[in-house]
């Protein structure tokens, strides 16, 4: 029999999935796009982000998740199963060991839906990993060691800061501020100061080439088109790396805050070993400029980006099944 263990990074904005041996095979959107009048998929993943904000009045595209949590519990079901045939093809002759991951502050029953979710998408069986532990796995951390790592890993809809030793998490947050909020931020930002009205698209086109949350040695500008809201008319505004830092100021002080208060509540003895280690970031929140610079600031702890911090919580969740069993066989 050929079974194929896989990890699934569940995500607000994205979701990833690593198959053992593979690595992280797909890496798509988590949009959904379906006809109203029928009520059937029209696409999914990247195909649907393009429609996002852009489509006919019958034709929906939505995120099933929200805030790392699921929304839409059918429509997860049906990407998860679109997602996981994608991955693993339909050649597989036994169903998959599925391990997801969700954030650290989920409640039971929102556990219990990703996991009936997952159950119904197709797997044999379903572990439920936290997000900072996943991670910090994928960081290239060994978390069975008795010493305390702090992780800062920033997804689409949540934030989660932890410390973890010996395979589990000591203390750990879960915020719903995260990327998402990033291109709120800016969307109102650009709104109150230009009197220009821009999309989600657009604010995650502005947040990723020039945002940034620290000053820049040299300020960046772009270009950025949308509606004039005092004309109603389409207009071009050019836009400067110092704006965004002032939009994204409030967002990211949050996340800040909230590692202090993590610091604060973690007994000492990790505390000093974090102090020694640094702080890792990771996630696709994490890649917005200066945000290392910013933690370092405030908290006077050197802070480092993951190498590929975007799939570092699939590639955890993936080999966290291996780590699994692995310590069946050892049993």
């Amino acid at each position: 029999m050929i079974s194929t263990d896989i990890g699934i990074d569940l995500g607000t904005a994205s979701i990833l999935v690593y198959v053992k041996g593979k690595g992280v095979v797909l890496k798509e959107p988590s949009v959904v796009a379906f006809d109203r009048d029928t009520n059937k998929i029209k696409a999914i993943g990247e195909e649907a982000r393009l429609m996002l904000g852009r489509t006919p009045g019958n034709i929906v595209a939505v995120r099933p998740l929200r805030q790392g949590v699921i929304s839409d519990y059918t429509v997860t079901e049906k990407m998860m199963k679109y997602f996981i045939q994608k991955a693993v093809g339909k050649k597989s002759f036994r169903k998959p060991l599925i391990s997801v991951c969700v954030p650290s502050g989920v409640t039971e029953v929102e556990k219990k839906a990703v996991e009936d979710a997952t159950f119904q998408a197709g797997a044999r069986d379903v572990k439920i990993i936290e997000e900072p532990i996943a991670a910090a796995i994928g960081a290239g951390i060994d978390i069975a060691k008795p010493c305390g790592n702090m992780i800062v890993d920033i997804g689409g809809g949540t934030a989660d800061i932890a410390v973890i030793s010996l395979g589990g998490t000591v203390v750990s947050t879960s915020i719903k501020i995260a990327g998402d909020d990033f291109d709120e931020a800016i969307v109102r930002y650009m709104r109150k100061k230009h009197n220009l009205l821009i999309g989600e698209r657009t604010a995650e086109d502005i947040k990723i080439r020039i945002g940034t949350c620290y000053p820049l040695p040299e300020p960046m500008t772009m270009d950025v088109r949308g509606r004039n809201l005092v004309t109603g008319l389409p207009k071009t505004v050019t836009v400067t790396s110092e704006e965004t830092e002032e939009a994204l100021r409030e967002p990211t002080l949050q996340i800040v805050d909230v590692v202090h208060s993590v610091l604060e509540k973690t007994p000492p003895e990790l505390a000093a070993d974090v102090a020694d280690r640094g702080i890792v970031l990771t996630g696709g929140g994490s890649l917005i400029r200066g945000l290392e610079s910013l933690i370092e600031a405030h908290t006077g702890i050197n802070t480092m980006t993951a190498e590929d911090p975007m799939t570092c919580v699939a590639i955890g969740t993936g080999k966290y099944v291996e780590f699994l069993a692995g310590k069946r066989d050892d049993e």
